[in-house]
């Protein structure tokens, strides 16, 4: 090693140093001298700095970083959905939704006991006036969702009855926690504002288990203690107290700054790349993923990843070019290239999480085994129930542990996915009026050289853009122009159809902990498509079906309880699959990194207790169950 090698390693490590000894005496700083670190929990903002720091308001109708504490911490809400045990939990609601035969009538049972942070119970005055001021102020948050709203009366202290203009069987969704919903304010205090959406609601008061300590004026921290009297939330009432009496929310910035700190005991959970963790995982002993092996990323993320195509612009618009599209990718090629094989393949518009795994791919595996397509006059089976064993046997390859048993090979990777069949994928096409050129180039049945252009997200590391790389290889191996596109007005030029491909969710993202579809089949409704130029008003892919309609309006007039729920579910997904209505290939592959210096017993694969995010309105319920270890 030359003199000049070695003293750029030198200077390079001297800077990472520094950057260590500062981040670490950053953080801690923050805490003060009355805020012991053994009895902090300190977490990183995911979202970002926060851009209005003083302002606590999150009813009004703008962004003010909900995950800077005010969802996980200083808020309940009525319903919750947890998208790792997949069930609904009733919060400041004492039973699940109550609704008349006819769907016009909604009744709500508050839980009685809960108590604003200040002493002043928490009732129905409460809920109804939170209704009253957004349907009045269209600058609050679901102004317009509660114009449906006729007449809300207060039966007693914790009940409150809601009639509708026209029936919802779904109208309790917009109180159903799902890293937003609309949750009680005070109106004690409130009632004293003349402007609620300008005000500041500095100090906040919590109907959550903590309390605004301090923040920093610059956005980067907010720190929370929890509240003395806990037993009177929600959390304390169901699950007990929060073990940490502090939790520091900081914003660290990019993976390698959370690295750093973890590395140093400052940082207990982060949200890093696959790359990050792995760093992470080598160099703290202490430290450890969702997963203890490999894939190590959280599979309870209700969100499936994919590839989707504007159906409103050709030949996308034809489902046989769409499914010759899906049949042209190596699933196991394409998830290696995206991320190293570490995701769960799903070949349903709907996550594989266990939840999804349980109520609609083990229902539908037979039936996609058995699911054919024709062919020049041949039906084809198009379903591959062994491509998680060739993902995890690329992943034995890679020096990765991976267990055996196939069972268990399932549960990580996945129940299968559609066929590598390029040769149907070319017959497909060429029934359609394309053809290669001299060089094996596909054309397009006007003679032109095929050229699919993929927008995508702009962070390299984001799933998102890693879908949309993934795909442009395995189309171009297969004869196919793809560039793929990032750029900041990616939405913008979604909704007005203004694109070919996206990488971004190929359907909408379902409830999580709730088998009822109609979050994701909505989006859908053909009544929301628009022409392109236009702004769409349902999911950007333009695709909707009749059949599909028939769903959404039977769904709408069924109770999100009865069990024609999943039947409608299943009938769904199977008419999205059958018109390849996106592609889907993994679920959302979230990383959770964990550092267990100063607390344990945050949720696993092995002990999946709660969705493991600090950044879910789910956090303060994970809280009661950490362990600390004593260390100063």
């Amino acid at each position: 090693m030359g003199v000049g090698d070695f003293m750029k390693k030198l200077v390079f490590l001297s800077l990472v140093l520094l950057m260590v000894f500062t981040l670490s005496q950053t953080a801690f700083s923050q805490l003060g001298p009355n805020v012991p670190r053994d009895e902090t929990l300190i977490a990183n903002i995911l979202t970002g700095r926060v851009v209005t720091p003083d302002n606590f308001n999150v009813w009004a109708a703008t962004w003010r970083t909900p995950d800077r504490g005010i969802q996980q911490l200083m808020l309940e809400p009525l319903w919750i959905v947890d998208p790792a045990s997949g069930k609904v939990i009733n919060a400041l609601a004492a039973s699940s939704p109550l609704y008349s035969k006819d769907f016009k009538t909604l009744t709500i049972k508050l839980r009685p006991g809960c108590y604003w942070s200040d002493g002043v119970e928490i009732t129905a005055d409460d809920v109804i006036y939170t209704i009253e001021l957004a349907k009045s102020n269209s600058g609050m948050s679901y102004y317009a969702s509660f114009q449906e709203v006729a007449k809300l009366t207060k039966i007693d202290k914790y009940t409150v009855k809601i009639d509708l203009k026209e029936p919802n069987a779904r109208f309790h969704t917009y109180f159903l926690d799902r890293w937003g919903a609309c949750r009680p304010l005070p109106k004690h205090v409130f009632e004293k504002v003349k402007d609620p959406v300008s005000f500041d609601f500095k100090p906040p008061i919590s109907s959550g288990p903590y309390v605004l300590h301090s923040y920093d004026p610059g956005g980067y921290w907010v720190l929370w203690q929890r509240r003395e009297d806990w037993q009177r939330t929600p959390t304390g009432k169901l699950f007990g107290m929060p073990q940490p009496k502090y939790v520091l929310f900081y914003y660290y910035g990019p993976t390698e700054k959370q690295v750093l700190a973890q590395n140093n005991h400052q940082l207990d959970m982060a949200d890093l790349t696959m790359e990050g963790l792995r760093s992470v995982l080598s160099t703290n002993k202490y430290a450890r993923a969702y997963m203890k092996n490999f894939p190590y990323i959280v599979n309870v993320d209700p969100c499936i990843t994919g590839i989707y195509f504007n159906t409103a612009k050709a030949p996308y618009n034809n489902k046989e070019v769409r499914w010759a599209l899906a049949l042209s990718i190596d699933i196991v090629e394409y998830l290696a290239t995206a991320f190293d094989g570490a995701a769960t393949m799903g070949a349903l518009l709907v996550p594989p999480t266990p939840a999804y795994l349980k109520w609609y791919y083990e229902p539908l595996e037979s039936w996609m085994k058995n699911f054919t397509i024709t062919v020049d006059g041949q039906k084809v089976k198009v379903y591959d129930p062994d491509a998680p064993m060739r993902l995890a046997e690329y992943a034995k390859k890679r020096g990765y542990t991976v267990p055996n048993d196939p069972k268990e090979i399932r549960a990580i990777f996945g129940y299968g996915w559609f066929k590598y069949a390029p040769d149907i994928a070319e017959k497909l096409l060429i029934k359609n009026g394309f053809k290669r050129d001299k060089d094996g180039k596909w054309l397009t049945p006007d003679g032109k050289p095929w050229k699919i252009t993929i927008l995508a997200h702009t962070n390299p590391s984001h799933p998102d853009f890693r879908n949309g790389f993934s795909a442009s290889q395995q189309w171009k191996k297969f004869g196919i122009d793809v560039e793929v596109v990032t750029t900041e007005q990616r939405a913008t030029m979604l909704q007005v159809g203004d694109f070919d491909a996206s990488s971004d969710w190929p359907a909408t993202e379902p409830w999580g902990g709730h088998p009822d579809m109609y979050r994701t089949f909505n989006a859908w409704r053909s009544e929301y498509v628009r022409p392109i130029g236009e702004r769409t008003f349902g999911h950007a892919s333009r695709w909707s079906d009749p059949r599909m309609d028939k769903v959404i309006e039977e769904l709408a007039n069924t109770d999100w309880n009865s069990v024609k729920v999943k039947t409608l579910g299943l009938e769904g997904l199977k008419i999205a699959f059958e018109e390849m209505a996106g592609i889907p290939t993994c679920a959302y592959p979230g990383i959770a990194s964990y550092d267990e210096y100063y607390w344990t017993n945050y949720p696993t694969a092995e002990n999946p207790y709660c969705i493991p995010y600090h950044h879910w309105p789910n956090f303060k319920y994970m809280l009661p169950f950490l362990k600390p270890t004593g260390r100063k």
